[in-house]
């Protein structure tokens, strides 16, 4: 049975969508696989590693009727690889293997039954579903992705907090140091839910949404949160814990403000960072009426220091920061202006942008 015959650049697509979650090494040899199920002529692909479900339905070519297996999903990856990407390409079943064929070239795969293929229990009771365009959450998650923790023993800081409450959907990540918190109105209202998305969850979510206007339907559950887009079902077990109480960490009623450009403010303190020491990453500011200065300095007694002109009348603050929280802020941020709120030597710094409340960042001051 010829279970697929598409173009390569097509075929690969697919392919590619599912298996972002694949391990090339598991202690389960079938999750190295990917199932296919056909039904009439509509393909099934779904991959799974256990905690991460993906699948997504394709119309490609190929007899009709039913059929499953498995097969390597990586190895079918790199083959369809080294072909052109206008090359047609078949998939034909043939006892409990699969024949792949492209041009001259044939390669003969071994599959696994589909029976053996452990598919994630999905939960029975999700909340009421509530969407928003896939462009919006891609632009939440790249603005909070970057303040999670990694390998943290507080697990739930290795992932993100979705809070869903109203018409607004707020994402929230911090990594003990840091905390970026940006926000959505949704068309809907829902009632107040919140879950925390793992780590890989969140890089694979970046990885498949788009820049397209389409809603991606989301629904919560205790356990799993699962989403719905362009023809993708995405359900994933959720990190269980009590997330900090971001409300408590935003800084409020700081009296000292600076509104300064951002990528004058970026390059300064990547000038700076050059010269601070790898393990210790700190930056001096000194905010002075008119002028910012930033300073570093590290081991080998090498010095930088840059200057800025500020539009600023407040106190004379001097306060130090690891350089790299305060980048990665910048760097994830595509606005012309930035606002910095300051209290003392000792408080942690509000960034946000100027007349927009949907996006906070706080960072924490570091001795120096």
């Amino acid at each position: 049975m010829i279970v697929l015959k598409a173009t390569q650049d097509k075929v690969l697509s697919v392919l590619q969508s599912v298996a972002g979650i694949v391990e090339r090494r598991h202690t389960l040899p079938i999750l190295a696989n990917v199932l296919i199920r056909k039904t009439g002529s509509t393909l099934q692909l779904t991959t799974s590693d256990l905690e991460i479900q993906i699948r997504t339905t394709a119309e490609l070519d190929g007899d009709a009727g039913n059929f499953t297996t498995t097969v390597g999903a990586r190895k079918l990856i790199d083959i369809l690889r080294t072909m052109p990407s206008d090359q047609t390409v078949s998939l034909e079943s043939n006892q409990n293997k699969l024949i792949l064929k492209g041009g001259k070239s044939r390669f003969t795969l071994q599959s696994l039954p589909a029976e053996d293929f452990p598919l994630v229990q999905e939960a029975a009771n999700f909340g009421p579903s509530f969407s928003v365009p896939q462009k919006t959450l891609k632009e939440l998650l790249h603005q909070v992705s970057f303040a999670m923790a990694v390998h943290d023993i507080r697990y739930y800081l290795n992932g993100i907090l979705f809070v869903a409450e109203g018409k607004q959907l707020s994402l929230v990540a911090t990594d003990g140091h840091r905390l970026a918190f940006s926000s959505a109105t949704l068309d809907v209202e829902v009632p107040r839910q919140e879950v925390i998305l793992p780590r890989k969850t969140v890089l694979e979510m970046q990885r498949l949404l788009s820049d397209k206007e389409g809603a991606i339907e989301m629904q919560f559950a205790g356990n799993q949160a699962k989403f719905t887009f362009e023809g993708m079902e995405f359900v994933t077990k959720l990190v269980e814990g009590k997330f900090p109480d971001y409300n408590r960490v935003i800084p409020k009623n700081h009296k000292n403000t600076i509104t300064m450009g951002r990528t004058a403010l970026l390059a300064t303190l990547q000038r700076t960072a050059i010269l601070t020491s790898e393990k210790f990453k700190g930056v001096r500011l000194n905010l002075e009426p008119g002028v910012l200065r930033v300073a570093s300095s590290n081991a080998e007694q090498e010095e930088a220091v840059d200057e800025l002109e500020i539009d600023y009348n407040g106190d004379a603050i001097e306060i130090g920061f690891n350089v790299t929280y305060l980048i990665d802020a910048l760097t994830n941020m595509d606005q012309d202006m930035v606002q910095v709120d300051l209290a003392d030597s000792n408080s942690s710094a509000l960034i946000t942008i100027p007349e927009n409340a949907t996006f906070k960042y706080v960072v924490m001051p570091m001795r120096i």
